[in-house]
Formats: structure tokens, sequence, C-alpha cells
């Protein structure tokens, strides 16, 4: 059956054009029922019996939820024992236009079989398909084809005998839906008495998400202006009226945000928020609308650190220190500004801890996230005894105006606070680290085993299985991702190779293993585990360039000279069998040994002396030498707790490896750019703005020496002559805040930007092409090189600069994520460390000064924390702090940066949530002050972690 419309409309040129839509009806869709005599489904997916028990219905029963049930109660849904869903066509169109996560975790639910949910095509249907009326909204008219389905489907089942006390029920929270549902003859239930009627499994009730209008009003106070409709929002940033940016929370001080404006709308791109009602129910990295204020009303940032008191601290106190944070500072103000609306929700399910309410027998407590800049959540739930001293999560569902908190819903529990699998687990959801088990789906394209290299593998590869190849890694190393080998050539050159595993000829692109790979973007290390970015059958066997065992490589060749002098390039898939793995270690005693001259050992030898000359070059064209603490963690074998904890000494070979791999990312990089000039993958380092330097040039004012940085060149050149015999330790310190100086390096798409340069490098282009088992961008350069060269063939998405620069922004943001969650996972093993060493006295320098306090590097342990002088219920002590020369005066004592103390570390447990690293004073001596074995003072110790891998 075909019904179709015909209508007209006029084009730009000023004709007619008819226009002809057909919408094709059929009597053949079945109802997914396993008995129903009509329909005889072979691979029907609805049961006969219902699992779950209702007092509202005696007998077994289908749900049909409608659209709003679907948005908001996802969490409902995937619970393991709601099951017998019929998903409309109507339903599932609405839910992917107005949420692709929901929608993504709806399909998610459709294809698990364990589930039985069925998707019953109504718009197609006959029967079940209806006109929208004249008059008639298009909401209306969904409402009206759910009901008209869940109709269709009570009658349709009650022909077959076996299916006769089985009905349909219609689950919705739309009250106007629900009613005119009832009048219809049909059972209607909201989501919440439905939940509430499954008598077996009252926890599902904690998880029902808040709906706004059933919310208790707590008190007749509107707190919050109201948010401007998204209409007036967008024509206010179109007409200058409000600006649109990036909403950040402070870690320090719950009253104080900024907004990152987009675009070019003003000069100064950052925007003060100060008090609740200016920041008006904003979340970290929401999208939001800003107003300005008037000039006169512009404040300038706080040092004040505020903390949320909780449900002790009232409205009225609120506004008080909102009064104290624009007394506390008279200058400096910059542009500020006020919410008036919210243009796109950053909401994600949080990890935290709950806080009980200290009123007896009340269900509504207050949720604490663990990332300080989320506000507490309130939430109801007759669990909270159980949930005391556990790490759960809790989604949002919203924020009304007269909330102080937002309003949200218990998902599920994650175990017990301090538990180390517990808190890994946090640390990778709370930095959104997809960390799941790889799906059958994507394990279907890995290649099976026995595995071994076939004819059709040498296509467009060249055997090179008779070099002296050889690998170098950290120790341990199960993913090898490069080799390396050197050798004379008869005309006296050297011919050295980089061969790279050839990912790509296992991942094809678009397909599941693809589409996950390119989805994880990296992999990511952790102190104790590793989430591969591919499966393990791939990241440790099969890609892993170990030795005495053939592997696919790609291979980048150079003929060099004895002066490292690049005279030809070659780059090749190619074939090797690695005749050694070592680690640093075992190939720099190969180096030093006088004893040992076998091929390998030549090969380093040349390899070593090449990535001298070659690294001295790069120097010389301004390339930076920085410096960050690396530590390393020595687990107990048994129960894998830290025993030991000291910094990374680098070897000559960590530097040979990465000179060599430097040099082939360059190469790459030029010959895919000049090949795909538009689609080229590139990564690029910008410049840092002058007045990040400011602290830099500071630092060396006080010691007596001048940092210049007018460029990358002179930076690294006076970084070099900053020396002093007397403090050998001086140049590190300076290169490590050097690097606290630098702006992050990213990937992009070469038909998007005409900025290449990486400037740590001082290289005008560069990639990433020799890590593809733990980075998705060296895959994608593996395909550009590949169809370069014309060993592959070229597909639609590497040739679309748009998609590209998508990929980029994926893995930008996951590689990012990855590195903090590389830090949280140090910081929590350095607590674990200290919590079974107790307190310790260790030598260290001062990193910076604050007004109130001193930042203290621990180089033994790559630690880094903070000795406050001012706390409360401690003694009053002077302090005086002078920012032109960084320094504070305590009492009778100063401090300068890079100055040497001593201090006492020890573990600060007294809040489980958020446990730390304290360090309190013990030299120089300071009466009132210095630290005794009973007196340890605050900090927010937090260690550094290096990138695991060199930037290669």
């Amino acid at each position: 059956m075909l019904k179709s419309k015909t209508f007209m409309k006029k084009t730009r040129s000023g004709g007619v054009l008819k226009i002809v839509r057909e919408h094709y009806l059929r009597d053949d869709i079945t109802c997914g029922c396993k008995g129903c005599d009509e329909c005889q489904m072979e691979n029907a997916v609805l049961p006969l019996e219902t699992i779950l028990q209702s007092s509202l219905c005696t007998t077994s029963h289908y749900v049909l939820p409608d659209t709003n049930v679907l948005l908001h109660q996802i969490d409902i849904l995937e619970d393991p024992v709601i099951t017998n869903i019929i998903i409309l066509q109507t339903v599932l169109q609405e839910v992917r236009s107005r949420s692709a996560p929901v929608y993504k975790r709806i399909k998610d639910l459709i294809h698990n079989p364990d589930k039985c949910f069925y998707t019953f095509t109504n718009e197609h249907h006959r029967e079940t398909y209806i006109e929208q009326e004249q008059g008639e909204n298009a909401n209306d008219r969904n409402d009206r084809a759910i009901r008209t389905a869940t109709k269709w489907y009570n009658n349709h089942i009650k022909k077959s005998s076996n299916m006769a006390d089985i009905q349909v029920i219609l689950v919705t929270n739309d009250r106007r839906n629900k009613e005119k549902a009832v009048e219809e003859g049909i059972v209607a239930y909201t989501c919440e008495e439905y939940i509430k009627s499954l008598t077996a499994n009252p926890e599902l009730v904690d998880r029902l998400a808040c709906v706004l209008d059933q919310n208790e009003i707590e008190s007749g106070k509107v707190i919050f202006p109201e948010h401007l409709p998204l209409s007036k929002l967008q024509q206010g940033i179109k007409s200058g009226t409000y600006l649109q940016g990036t909403f950040r929370a402070s870690r320090d001080n719950y009253l104080e945000a900024t907004v990152w404006v987009h675009g070019d709308a003003i000069e100064n791109k950052e925007i003060i928020l100060q008090g609740l009602k200016n920041i008006n129910r904003a979340m970290h990295e929401d999208i939001v609308a800003v107003q300005l204020l008037d000039k006169e009303n512009w404040v300038a940032p706080s040092s004040v650190v505020l903390q949320d008191e909780g449900e002790s601290e009232d409205i009225e106190s609120i506004e008080e220190k909102e009064k104290m944070l624009k007394s506390s500072v008279k200058s400096g103000t910059k542009p500020s500004g006020c919410v008036v609306g919210i243009i796109k929700r950053n909401w994600r399910p949080f990890c935290g801890m709950l806080c009980k309410s200290q009123i007896k027998e009340s269900t509504r407590h207050l949720f604490t996230p663990a990332e300080r800049r989320i506000p507490r959540i309130r939430i109801e739930t007759r669990q909270a005894s159980t949930l005391e001293g556990q790490r759960i999560i809790v989604a949002v569902d919203g924020w009304p105006r007269n909330s102080r908190y937002p309003n949200g819903h218990f998902v599920k529990s994650l175990g017990t606070a301090g538990d180390k699998e517990t808190e890994t687990e946090v640390l990778l959801l709370e930095h959104d680290v997809p960390h799941q088990p790889f799906s059958q789906a994507v394990l279907s394209f890995l290649p099976k085993l026995p595995w071994a290299i076939t004819p059709e593998d040498m296509k467009n590869r060249i055997d090179l299985r008779h070099l002296y190849v050889c690998s170098v890694d950290p120790p341990g190393c199960t993913d090898i991702d490069d080799a390396l080998h050197c050798r004379e050539m008869e005309n006296g050159n050297l011919e050295v190779g980089v061969h790279i595993a050839d990912v790509s000829h296992f991942i094809r692109p678009g397909n599941a293993l693809d589409q996950e790979s390119a989805k994880r973007g990296t992999t990511v290390y952790l102190c104790d585990k590793r989430i591969d970015m591919v499966p393990e059958l791939l990241s440790s066997n099969l890609c892993s360039l170990r030795s005495n065992v053939n592997r696919l490589s790609f291979s980048c060749i150079w003929e060099m000279d004895r002066n490292a002098n690049i005279l030809n390039t070659k780059f090749t898939k190619s074939v090797i069998d690695s005749k050694a793995s070592l680690t640093y270690a075992e190939a720099q005693m190969r180096i030093d040994s006088p004893n040992m001259n076998d091929e390998i050992t030549q090969s380093l030898r040349l390899l070593n002396m090449l990535a001298k000359i070659l690294k001295k070059r790069r120097i010389d064209k301004g390339a930076l030498t920085l410096s960050s603490p690396e530590v390393r963690f020595h687990m107990d074998s048994e129960t894998h707790d830290p025993i030991d904890l000291q910094t990374k000494e680098l070897k000559e070979t960590n530097s040979m490896v990465e000179e060599f791999m430097l040099l082939a990312n360059i190469s790459v990089a030029q010959k895919i750019y000049d090949e795909f000039p538009e689609y080229a993958l590139l990564r690029k380092h910008p410049s840092p703005p002058p007045a990040n330097y400011d602290i830099l040039v500071k630092a060396a004012n006080s010691k007596n020496l001048e940092i210049k940085t007018d460029s990358a060149k002179a930076l690294a050149d006076s970084l070099d002559k900053a020396e002093s015999s007397e403090f050998p330790y001086l140049n590190t310190l300076l290169r490590i805040l050097a690097t606290r100086c630098m702006m992050q390096a990213v990937y992009f798409c070469s038909g998007m930007d005409n900025d290449f340069h990486h400037y740590g490098l001082a290289s005008s282009i560069y990639t990433h092409f020799t890590s593809p088992i733990r980075r998705y961008a060296d895959v994608i350069v593996h395909r550009l090189l590949a169809a370069a060269i014309g060993a592959d063939c070229t597909y639609p998405d590497l040739t679309d600069k748009h998609k590209l620069a998508d990929i980029c922004k994926n893995i930008n943001f996951r590689h990012k994520m990855a590195q903090y969650s590389q830090r949280a996972s140090v910081a929590f093993h350095t607590q674990l460390f200290f919590k079974n060493k107790g307190k310790l006295t260790e030598d260290g320098y001062i990193l910076f000064v604050r007004k109130n306090a001193i930042v203290v590097l621990i180089p033994k342990f790559g630690l880094e924390g903070t000795v406050f002088f001012e706390e409360k219920d401690k003694k009053h002590v002077n302090l005086i702090y002078t920012d032109e020369v960084p320094s504070l005066k305590v009492e009778n004592t100063t401090f300068y940066m890079f100055d040497k103390v001593k201090v006492k570390i020890s573990l600060d447990a007294s809040n489980i949530q958020h446990q730390k690293i304290r360090m309190a004073l013990v030299e120089p001596e300071i009466p009132g002050v210095t630290a005794n074995d009973n007196d340890i003072t605050s900090t927010n110790g937090e260690p550094v972690l290096k990138k695991s891998r060199p930037e290669n």
C-alpha cells in the first residue's frame, strides 16, 4: 500500500518545483511475540512469560514506553531485570533526533538478546500508521501514533489462544498522553507507578530519574534567575547582546568561574563569573550564553579558597561570602558577566560518594562528586546506610530555580572507597577512558590462529628478514611498536632503518575493529595496568615486533653518510625477523662493553653515533630539551601495592631511539603532505604566548640569570647557559618550569590549518608514524603513507578533510584524558605508598611561591605538594608576598623560588573522598610553623607524570 503527498515548492530562480513524497505501508510486519499464531515469526524476540512481577498487572505483560521514558529513564531500562520491551519506530526516531548518546544506548539494548527489546516499525504498518491531522502538532501526532500502536498490539495478541492473558502496558510520564490513553481503554502508568509496583525489585526505585514537575518544592524562595529559551539565546548571540562560550568552574572557589568565549566576539576571551546568581546553575564544560555586566560591576579574580559546606550553609551565609569576594580584591578587574542560558549541557554520569542526611529516616541525601568542579547533587535513595563508604555513580536529571543543588538519581555502586580496583574504575570513568572488554563484533575481525604470512601478504612488500633488526624498549614492554637497524653499505655510507608494526594491515577501514580503535584513540598506561587501544592478540602478539618471529612492518629506510646527512629516503611495507628485544639498560650495556662485537651490538653503536649527531643538529636549530619528573613504582609481586617509588633514570639509548623515531616522523610527515596536501594528518606544537614565560623569567632573575624567550632557539640557548656550579640542580628546575610554560601539542588536518610548526622540536612539519599499536593517529598516517607509495588503496573518508578533522578532535581529547588518568593513577599509587610508609622527611626545592604557601618538588619521588602557612584553627603568622621577584616572607624567613627546604610527607586519609599527600615544613625552622611529629600541615599534593613514552 502506498501513501503519497504532492506539493509545490518555489525555487531560487522563481520557478515552481513539483515534489512527490511516497510512504509505503505493509501488511507483513510482525509483532515480535514468540507465541503469536498469526505472525509465526521464526526469530521472535518477546517471550510468552514476563520475568517481572508487578502489583499493577496480575498477568504477563509487555511494556511499551514513550519517548520521554526512553530519554530520561535509560538507567532503569538498562537494568538486567527490565525485559520484554516494545520500542516503536516513532519513539526510536524521536530519541535519535533528540539525544545521540541515549539512542546508542537503546540500540545496544535492542542488540542484546538477553534483554528481549523488540523494535516495531509502526510507521510502515498498514494498521498502525496515522496521518498528522490539520492543526495537530508533531508531538501530539506522535503521542497519538504511540496510543494507536498500543491498542493494535493488545487487539492483535488476543487473537492467539496462548496469548489471551498477555497485555501491553503503555508507560508514559506525559500527563495528557496518559489521560487520553486511559480514556481510550489503554492500560497506562507513569514510569514511577510502574517501577514502584515491581515489589521484587525495590532497588529500582532509586534509579528513577527526577521528573521536574514532580519535584518537591524546597522553599518558596527562587534562588536563580530563569534561563532564557534557546531561540532568544540564538537571537542574542547573533546580535551581540550575549556571548557564547565554555563554562569552566574553579577547583578552589565554588562561587567563582570563567567562561571561555568562542570565536572573536571580544578581544579578551575570558569572562569572570562571581556569585551563585551569575553562575546560574551552569556546570563545568557546559556551553553557555553570558551577558557582560556594566564595567562598574566588573570584578577581579579572587585568590580566596572557598569550599562548599553543603547543607549547613544557607543562602544568607553564601551572600556574605560573595560580599567578601568582592571586597578582597580592589584592583585588576576583568570583563565579568552572568549566565543567561544554557546552550548545551555537559551532564554525564558522575562518580563520587554519598553524604548521608543527618535527618533520621530521610531518603533525601547529597552526593559529592569526585571532581571538585562539579556541585553536589541531591538524590533520593533508601539505601543510604548501605551506600555509605561506597564509590557510586549518579546521573543529573535537572536543576530547578528554587533548588541550591541539581537533582539526580543513583545509577550504581562501584565498590568500597579506597579499594584499588574501585579507585581505578573511578579514574577511568571520570576521565572518560573507554575500557570495556572488546565486543565479539570487534574480535570477529581479528585474524584466526595459527597465523602465518601468506603470499598475498607479501604483495607490495619486501623481505627484510635477513637484516639484524632489534627493538629497544622499557622493561616489561609487550606492545613493541618499533625496531631499528644500521649497517655499512658497499659505498661506505650507512643504511639506517626504522621498522614500525604494520597495524593497518590488520585493521581495515570502517569495520568494527577500526571503529573501536578510532573511538579509543590511544592506549592508556596506568601504574599497574594498560588499557589497550587494540585487542591483545594484536597489541602483544601479531603486531608486536618481538624477537625471533616473523612480523609485518612498515619501514622507513635512509641512506646516510657518517655525519648523519640523509642522501636518500625509501618507504616500503616489509617483513622483518627481529634478532633481539632489548631494554634500554641491555642496549646500553652492549654499546659500552668492549667484549661485545656481534652484528646487533655493531648496529647499536652506529645508531648511537648517528643519534648524537642528529640530536646536536636539532638542538642547534632550536629544539628544546625540557624536563619533567617521571616516577616508577616497584610493586609487590603478590599484593601489587607499591613498595618503592623513584624517579626514572634515562640512558643514552633512550635518546638514541627517540632521535630515530623523531626523524622517521618528520620524513613521513613531509611525504604524506607532498602527496596529500589537503588530507595529511599532522601534529603541531604552537608557540606559547609571551605571558606564559613571565614566571620562568622572574624565577631566573631571582638567581641572577637571564632567560630569553624571543624564539625557541633563544630559549634553548638561555637554558643551556643557565648553570650554577654551586647549585647543579638549578638547570633541571628551570627546565621543569619551562615545561609548564608550554602549550599542548595537537593533531590536525593539513587542509584545515596553515600553521604546521612544531615549536618544541623546532621542526617545520611533524606527524606521528612510529606507534600505531597505541595511537590511532599513527594508523591513519600509515594508511596515507601506504596510499602515497602505492602499497594500498585510498578510501573516501581518508580524503575527506572534515572527517579527518573530526578524527583529530577525538584523538586530541583522548590523548589529553589519557594523560590526566595516568597522573591520577600516579597520585593514587603515591597515596598507597605513603600509607604503607608513614611519615617521611625528604629534601625538596620550592617550585612556586604563592600568597600563602610554597609549592615544593621532591626530586627523589618526582612528587609535588603544597605547604600552607595559613590554615583554619592554626596560629596566625605574618605573611608578605612579593610578585616582582616571587617571594614569600613568613615571619622573619623569606622563601624564593628554587630554595632548598626539608619537608615531612604523610598521607591525610581523614577525607575518604579526597585523600591527599600532606607536606609540612621541617627546615628552615620557623617558630609556630615548623612541623613536628604531631603537626602536619595540609596540602593538595599532586605527583607529576611525564608521558610514559617520548614524544616521537
